[in-house]
């Protein structure tokens, strides 16, 4: 118990130094926000990779996913790491830096108000950041609790109230500048600590070749004996869906492309891809790999319910309940890292979003940039707060609050912003149909399943599933953004040839 507590003090106090060191650099809404647009490719790379992987992959999708394919699981983190990072980073990240800049956007709502000319656009964007990310942030909670309760038998409040406290301070304090270093330095420690846990699981099952020879003996949920280490895993289909809401929801997701905002230069962007992309790769793969060997702990009362249902977000905590004292540390301080970086970003998305894009301008006329960062601050407390709330009292398992988040946000924004950045042809019709589907394929999903609609059909439960509903309304939007454009009002000339006009250096 010692060397766990001194484990943490020592991580607390240098998010907590970084935070503080990094407060000089907050003092306009450009550098609280985006650092100056001067950040690095490695910290940028970093950023990137810390944002996209939390409590959420490591212990909710890891466990889940793991328990539901197999050993194929793996390949949702291999689709993370091309999909995901790779591509992202190839085909957004140069042009989402040069329109962005040309624009003097920071956010991504303030991108839609000036590439489509729509005040209308910009804040009903920036509405739907704020109550969407709320049941992102709401997972992440969950996921760090119950592996704190596995760790240290601290009841689940105090341990977020103890990490919401933590995130406030060095976010308020620093801004994305001190989120920038500390993701850096908490994605080390991922790297590491998969790693290390990997190893030590495996052996604990009497090493790899072993323990796919006892997976390959398991037939459990109507899949035979073998099914759990077929190259695909048992359902091919379903394992789909979530490789394309985890990888191209990103695309969408207004916390990841803002890291491509505050990148400084064209050369720094190829140097992080090569990065992001690796450090994807072993911190999901490893994630996934790892998960996939669950079903190897299905004789542990501890991932039982009373009623005997799977509970999935303790399946990853037992697995490592057996490791050492010192093993145990490194994944608390591993999962914490992960936690706290992806919860920086949503804060800081959100807060930002919502002062720049709906309270300065629409509410309150003239803001000055002191004022923008004072209600920045506020509101990153606020959301901090409300996502407490909502995580004492969530839903059966992690994956639910994650689906029903990245499917709204990424249904919604993906689309008209990759398009955006390509296509002249964009209208604001086609704009606010992505933002309609987006948010009504996922709601209406989400209140089949509530009222037990779903139910009815095997075809229901399945495209009511909150990862195969995000993973639609994604593929949707890509379809009806042209098909809405091609009907309705174009853009003025000038409007489109100004925005495109970045591209022209």
């Amino acid at each position: 118990m010692f060397i766990k507590i001194a484990l943490l003090i020592v991580f607390c106090a240098v998010m907590i130094g970084i935070g503080i060191y990094s407060r000089k650099k907050t003092t306009g809404v450009d550098g609280f926000v985006l650092g100056g647009r001067s950040i690095g490719p490695w910290l940028t790379a970093f950023a990137y990779g810390t944002s996209y992987f939390s409590a959420v992959v490591f212990i909710g999708y890891a466990g889940q996913f793991g328990w539901k394919y197999g050993m194929a699981s793996t390949w949702i983190g291999i689709g993370n790491a091309v999909i995901g990072s790779l591509l992202a980073w190839v085909i957004l990240g140069r042009r989402t830096r040069l329109m962005t800049k040309h624009l003097g956007a920071a956010t991504m709502p303030a991108f839609f108000g000036s590439r489509f000319a729509s005040k209308g656009l910009k804040i009903v964007s920036s509405a739907i950041i704020f109550v969407f990310m709320i049941p992102y942030t709401s997972s992440v909670y969950t996921g760090l609790s119950n592996l704190f309760s596995m760790a240290f038998d601290i009841p689940y409040a105090y341990c977020m109230v103890a990490m919401a406290a933590l995130t406030a301070v060095y976010v308020i304090l620093g801004g994305y500048v001190a989120t920038a270093i500390n993701d850096f330095i908490q994605g080390i420690i991922m790297l590491a600590g998969i790693a290390a846990v990997i190893i030590a699981v495996l052996a604990g099952q009497g090493g790899f070749t072993e323990a796919v020879r006892k997976l390959s003996e398991i037939s459990a949920d109507g899949v035979a004996a073998g099914g759990f280490t077929k190259l695909f895993g048992p359902d091919p289909l379903s394992l789909l869906g979530v490789v394309i809401l985890t990888s191209l929801g990103t695309w969408g997701l207004p916390q990841m492309v803002q890291k491509f905002y505050a990148i400084k230069s064209e050369k720094s962007i190829k140097t992080g891809t090569i990065i992001s992309t690796l450090f994807a790769l072993v911190v999901a793969g490893g994630s996934y790999f790892l998960g996939g060997f669950g079903r190897l702990f299905s004789g542990s009362d501890a991932i039982y319910s009373a009623t005997g249902a799977v509970k999935y977000d303790m399946i990853v905590p037992t697995m490592l309940s057996s490791l050492s004292d010192i093993l145990i540390g490194i994944v608390v301080v591993l999962v914490l890292s992960a936690s706290m970086s992806t919860l920086s970003s949503l804060v800081m998305t959100s807060s930002s979003t919502l002062t720049i894009d709906l309270i300065g301008g629409t509410f309150v006329k003239d803001m000055t940039d002191k004022k923008k960062v004072l209600w920045i601050r506020i509101l990153i407390a606020v959301f901090i707060v409300l996502s407490v709330v909502i995580a004492l009292d969530p839903p059966a398992f992690i994956a639910q609050l994650m689906g029903i988040s990245w499917g709204a946000l990424a249904g919604s924004f993906l689309a008209p912003f990759l398009y955006g950045l390509f296509s002249k042809k964009v209208t604001r019709g086609g704009v606010w149909a992505c933002f309609v589907s987006g948010v009504g394929i996922t709601v209406l999903a989400m209140l089949s399943n509530f009222f037990g609609l779903s139910a009815a059909s095997p075809i229901l439960s399945f495209v009511c599933n909150p990862i195969n509903a995000g993973a639609i309304a994604m593929l949707a939007g890509l379809i009806i953004v042209p098909l809405v454009s091609a009907v309705t009002p174009k853009l003025e000339p000038k409007t489109v040839e100004h925005c495109f006009a970045a591209y022209d250096k």
